[in-house]
């Protein structure tokens, strides 16, 4: 390749970087050992054409592509779920767990206006398979002497402003999506003497799971600028 042709294949750090996370994402998810974690890392920060990095990521999966099975884990796409048309979405729903449990998980259609209520007893909402519309769903959670779930996908905006008295409203999201237009989770209401805990995992991911892929992708983004530097 010409000095010429090299100059108009180059690319901006923003692409290297973005590799370098796809790189990183698939050592946690454990589709690439240590060594060649390492080795393709270095060839990244060394590339100088897009072509070069397009051939370290040539066979990992995208985000758009379902992803083969691992031990303990469904397989499943990190994209949220296609969103149903606006017909079919409801204009409210209730879910209540009194002195008992609700949930709701698979495909179901989540409403424009989601209440969950839980009275000495749980609900769970898990919003990972469902098909999400686009623009703000709202989820008003009020708890007495009880709890609440709510699992989110990856891929949506999370706007948790719960009160706790004498309980709590535990929200984690380790990084918002990139995509603005994504739909968003507006989760609102109070928990007394009880809490509502709002997490984000991929599809079929248990806690224990979550918590180690995102062990391992702190640990690889560390080594990942390590290299870098």
């Amino acid at each position: 390749m010409s000095d010429g042709e090299k100059l108009d294949a180059r690319f901006g750090e923003q692409e290297r970087e973005a590799a370098i996370e796809r790189l990183c994402e698939a050592f946690a998810d454990d589709r690439l050992a240590m060594d060649e974690f390492e080795h393709r890392l270095e060839l990244a920060h060394r590339a100088e054409t897009a072509a070069e990095l397009r051939a370290l990521l040539a066979d990992l999966p995208t985000s758009s592509q379902a992803v083969a099975p691992r031990p303990e884990r469904a397989p499943a796409p990190r994209d949220i779920v296609r969103p149903p048309p606006p017909t079919r979405v409801p204009e409210r729903s209730l879910v209540a767990g009194i002195m008992g449990g609700g949930s709701r998980s698979g495909g179901w259609i989540p409403a424009r206006k989601n209440v969950a209520i839980g009275v000495m007893g749980g609900v769970s909402l898990d919003f990972r398979e469902s098909p999400i519309p686009p623009g703000v769903t709202d989820v008003e959670c009020y708890t007495l002497m009880g709890g609440i779930e709510i699992v989110a996908p990856p891929g949506v905006h999370i706007d948790c402003t719960g009160v706790g008295f004498m309980g709590g409203f535990d929200y984690r999201q380790d990084e918002a999506p990139t995509d603005p237009d994504a739909p968003i989770l507006r989760i609102t209401g109070f928990a007394v003497m009880g809490g509502v805990e709002v997490s984000v995992r991929e599809p079929g991911e248990s806690v224990r799971d979550a918590k180690k892929r995102r062990r391992a992708l702190k640990k690889a983004r560390r080594r990942a600028r390590r290299l870098g530097e």
